[in-house]
């Protein structure tokens, strides 16, 4: 498996062993620059600069790759659902693509990038401009702690599962936030549908994964796989869960069946209608990004994680997380939109009793020694 932080570290440690020796060389007219040289060397030093390129690591894997491939995916797929080609890109670059379309995210990017970035004239300027902000920065913030295999992690936290839940509920602050900046009454009831739907779903999404915990009898989400290791996945015992977190992940990214909140219908986008350029992008890609976060928690607390053979392991976490992310696309293009009240009475009726239910299954495994 690949280890991240010795990677990072050597990484860290040659860029400053090349400063120290510059340093070192005008430190035998400067003193001061001896002593930075110095400081540069020390463990301390290092071990944050390789936590820093960790994270510069994640967040190239999360933002370049996954997210043009997780889009192109997508997109592709849905529509062979709709039975045509789906995008496709007519420039110098579609030889090199063979007609695929995948370069078409990239030219999506530029155009949100280059257009212009409209503030409503009455909106809470603030609140308006960090709504965005908040949703993207905790959908990438996630993935610090989501290890790809035992060694690929940035943060291996003993509460990790603790972070995971309390990043992703950030996001219902900011899509009401968003939705009543924005001084539009459209978005304001996009961001009150968009609150209430993703607290409603947070509930039985968390006691979805308590059956995991009972079973792994650990909040590390190394741990857990390693715990799936050693037995079977979870998933298998605990099907119930595994449904229940499916259905609650897709409700809380406000995918189809569950978009309600932006339904365009009669809210134009929701609470999203007064954003444009890149404010609107962040929001967009955001919705991506935690979709695919979503199919990796599934994978690491029903599938085994990395778990599997010849591959490496981080290959074989990308493959599961991707089929998840594949069947969560497949699902919502094939369902038909929900009204607001049964959107509640699926999660408060349904899914709760059921993720109860899981966890009776989890203690009584637990209780005759299965696991």
């Amino acid at each position: 498996m690949i280890d991240l932080y010795g990677i990072s570290y050597g990484i860290g440690k040659w860029f400053m062993g090349i400063i120290a020796a510059i340093l070192d060389f005008f430190g035998q007219w400067i003193q001061p620059f001896q002593g930075l040289a110095d400081w540069l060397m020390r463990w301390e030093t290092l071990n944050v600069l390789a936590i820093t390129i960790q994270v510069v690591i994640v967040f190239l894997f999360v933002s370049i790759i996954n997210l043009f491939i997780i889009m192109w995916i997508e997109r592709k797929m849905y529509a062979r659902l709709h039975t045509r080609r789906g995008i496709m890109l007519p420039l110098p670059f579609r030889k090199v693509q063979k007609g695929t379309g995948f370069l078409q995210n990239l030219a999506d990017g530029m155009k949100l990038i280059q257009k212009e970035n409209i503030t409503p004239k009455n909106a809470d300027k603030w609140m308006y401009h960090i709504a965005p902000a908040i949703i993207a920065t905790t959908s990438i913030l996630v993935f610090v702690a989501i290890p790809l295999s035992e060694t690929f992690v940035v943060a291996n936290l003993e509460g990790g599962l603790i972070f995971v839940f309390a990043i992703l509920a950030i996001a219902p602050f900011a899509v009401l936030v968003g939705g009543w900046a924005s001084n539009n009454k459209f978005t304001l009831i996009g961001g009150m549908r968009g609150a209430a739907q993703m607290l409603s779903y947070e509930i039985p999404l968390i006691l979805a994964a308590v059956g995991v915990i009972l079973l792994a009898g650990s909040l590390n989400l190394v741990d857990i796989v390693i715990a799936q290791q050693q037995t079977i996945w979870f998933g298998i015992p605990l099907i119930l869960g595994l449904l229940v977190f499916l259905v609650a992940i897709v409700a809380e990214v406000e995918r189809l069946p569950f978009d309600i909140p932006e339904a365009e219908a009669e809210l134009v986008e929701g609470w999203a209608t007064e954003y444009g350029g890149m404010r609107f992008g962040l929001i967009f890609v955001a919705k991506w990004v935690r979709t695919y976060a979503g199919a990796a928690l599934i994978t690491i607390l029903f599938l085994g994680g990395w778990s599997g053979p010849i591959l490496p392991g981080e290959i074989w976490f990308i493959i599961k997380s991707y089929i998840v992310f594949i069947i969560i696309v497949w699902t919502t293009w094939s369902l038909p939109r929900t009204r607001m009240d049964q959107v509640l009475e699926i999660g408060w009726k349904r899914l709760l009793p059921a993720a109860l239910i899981s966890i009776a299954i989890a203690a009584a495994l637990k209780w005759v020694g299965w696991f």
